[in-house]
């Protein structure tokens, strides 16, 4: 059976030190991490400054590291459905309005409301903007000689 990129990457730690990338992953703290991850809380410290000079818990860890901001950012086509969904009013805001309660009284409420016409407008902007539907300007890109050629009309 053959082993894939994360996995494999795991396959090549033990338990307790696939346990402590995962803790210092959360804590930064070496030493914790280490306690943690089963070790002795005696050489807790030592093993903790060990560990992270290990070329594969640093390989480990960066990896990790790598795939949670992956995980965090949003991806292009995520944005642009974002995006179209505001604009095609799919999409709904907690406004806060003033209810009346009489006696010239009133409270501040939070209502689910549409989002506003302004805002879609702007989606619609936005979106026809990475669409390339408006021309705000051009790029020319020149390589190489381009010849120029003066002419006196005087």
């Amino acid at each position: 059976m053959m082993i894939k990129g994360k996995e494999r990457k795991r396959a090549e730690l033990n338990e307790r030190q696939s346990l402590f990338v995962d803790f210092y992953i959360q804590s930064g703290n070496a030493t914790e991490s280490a306690k943690k991850a089963g070790y002795s809380e005696r050489s807790a410290m030592q093993l903790g400054c060990e560990l992270l000079s290990n070329a594969k818990i640093q390989a480990a860890v960066q990896s990790r590291l790598a795939q949670l901001e992956s995980e965090r950012i949003a991806k292009d086509k995520e944005v642009l459905e974002y995006i179209t969904a505001v604009m095609r009013g799919e999409t709904t805001e907690e406004v806060v309005v003033n209810v009346g309660t009489g006696k010239g009284y009133t409270r501040a409420e939070k209502v689910t409301a549409q989002v506003s016409a302004k805002d879609r407008l702007k989606a619609a902007e936005m979106l026809a903007k990475v669409k390339g539907m408006f021309i705000t300007r051009q790029e020319v890109d020149l390589q190489g000689v381009v010849p120029v050629v003066i002419r006196d009309d005087f």
